[in-house]
Formats: C-alpha cells, sequence, structure tokens
C-alpha cells in the first residue's frame, strides 16, 4: 500500500487526529516512581521485630557484641537514612507541586506557590534531618574504629595468615 498515493481518511477514522492523538487524547509524559526496599545484609546482628510504637524493624537489634554488630548497625541506619532521606525529599515536591496548585484565598499574585513553599519547608527540613542521621551512622562507624583501633589491630593481626604463608608459585605456568 502507498502512502504518497493514498487519500488521507477523515479524522479520527484511523484511530488518529490531524495533532497526531488519538480522538480526544492528550499528551501526558510518564513519570515512574520506583520504592526498593533494603535488606540487611546477613550474619551479625539479624533483623528483628520493633516493640509496638517503634519503627519497622527495619534496624537489627542493638546488640553490641562484635564489632561486626557495630558495622551492622551503623551501615543499616545510614541505608535506611538515606532512603527515607529520598523518600521524603521527594514527597516534599510532590506535596509542594499539588499544594501550588490550590488557588489563594486573598488572589495574591505566587501566594499559592509561597503557600505551599512554606508547608513543604518542614518536610524538607525532615529530609535533611535524614540525610544528617545517615551521616551521623557512617561517622558513628568511623569513631568506633579511630577510637578502638588498637583493640581491632591486636585481632586483625592475630586473624591474618604470615607473609610466608601464601607465595605465587612461579613455576607453575
Amino acid at each position: 500500500m502507498d502512502h504518497a498515493t493514498t487519500p488521507p481518511k477523515a479524522d479520527g477514522a484511523n484511530g488518529h487526529t490531524r495533532n497526531g492523538f488519538g480522538g480526544g487524547a492528550t499528551f501526558a509524559p510518564g513519570f515512574n516512581i520506583n520504592v526498593n526496599k533494603t535488606v540487611p545484609p546477613q550474619g551479625g546482628a539479624a533483623p528483628a521485630a520493633a516493640p509496638a510504637g517503634q519503627g519497622g524493624g527495619q534496624l537489627p537489634v542493638p546488640e553490641f557484641l562484635s564489632p561486626a554488630d557495630v558495622r551492622n548497625y551503623c551501615n543499616s541506619l545510614r541505608s535506611l537514612g538515606v532512603g527515607l532521606h529520598f523518600e521524603v525529599a521527594m514527597a516534599a515536591e510532590i506535596l509542594s507541586a499539588v499544594l501550588a496548585n490550590v488557588p489563594d484565598p486573598e488572589g495574591r499574585p505566587f501566594g499559592s506557590k509561597l503557600r505551599a513553599r512554606r508547608v513543604a519547608r518542614k518536610l524538607h527540613k525532615a529530609a535533611e534531618a535524614l540525610k544528617d542521621a545517615a551521616t551521623n551512622a557512617a561517622g558513628a562507624y568511623s569513631a568506633f574504629q579511630q577510637e578502638y583501633q588498637e583493640e581491632l589491630g591486636r585481632v586483625r593481626h592475630r586473624a591474618r595468615p604470615s607473609a610466608g604463608g601464601q607465595r605465587i608459585n612461579w613455576t607453575n605456568q
């Protein structure tokens, strides 16, 4: 079928109108939000259900019986803080956009946007606090390593194989 010699069909006959969209269709850009659940690493302290009124059990039990427990707890808190930071920051932007469409009762220019920004500012502050919590969790583990460097070093040196234990076998080529 040659498109150059075929007469154009009436609007809507082939599912398209002259503007390129289907009958009555409008343009709406695609927008997807993906939410990923972070699963804490296995080993060390296992996650447990939190008592009523405390979190969702996403942090490991704070039993600091080994350096691995300290590392796992700090890493879990950091990971949770970063994820929640992005979630809350996105929620603040969405709230601001939704509230900006509510007309200002006094009809002031940009009044609705200013009101929306004032409300969303609190969520932005919450997002920044979560980001700071993630940063401080990483800093807590770093401080633990610095403060207990001697104790950690003694155990690490004992666990390492001797320098003469593993060598490259140059004859096996």
